[in-house]
């Protein structure tokens, strides 16, 4: 399957985005899908998944309560709305893709989007 992310940008603090991963090529309800951040000098990190059919959610805990992970399988699509937004958001944000939960979360994942630029000025 392949991944095409998108909807980042320059935002100020307190601002809202939408990520947008857009799928192609498989069958989008059978993978879990993840989001995923690196920042300059960082090591890629898990920001939230959603599970095949959308039943469950999970994030990382600097996300919570802020970030929304959703799906729609009859498009083949998944968004991660981001609220709130602050400087430690800043970061390039990937999607990813896997047909196992543990596997996506460890960031082992079979499928990655090229990533898309969130930055967050204070």
């Amino acid at each position: 399957v392949q991944l095409q992310a998108s909807g980042g940008g320059l935002v100020q603090a307190g601002d809202s985005l939408r990520l947008s991963c857009l799928a192609s090529g498989g069958t989008f309800s059978r993978y879990v899908i993840g989001w995923f951040r690196q920042a300059p000098g960082k090591e890629r990190e898990f920001v939230a998944s959603v599970t095949w059919s959308g039943g469950s959610r999970y994030y990382a805990d600097s996300v919570k309560g802020r970030f929304t992970i959703s799906r729609d399988n009859a498009k083949n699509v998944a968004w991660l709305q981001m609220n709130s937004l602050k400087p430690e958001d800043t970061a390039v944000y990937y999607c990813a893709a896997d047909q196992g939960l543990q596997t996506l979360i460890k960031g082992q994942g079979a499928y990655w989007g090229q990533g898309t630029q969130v930055t967050v000025s204070s």
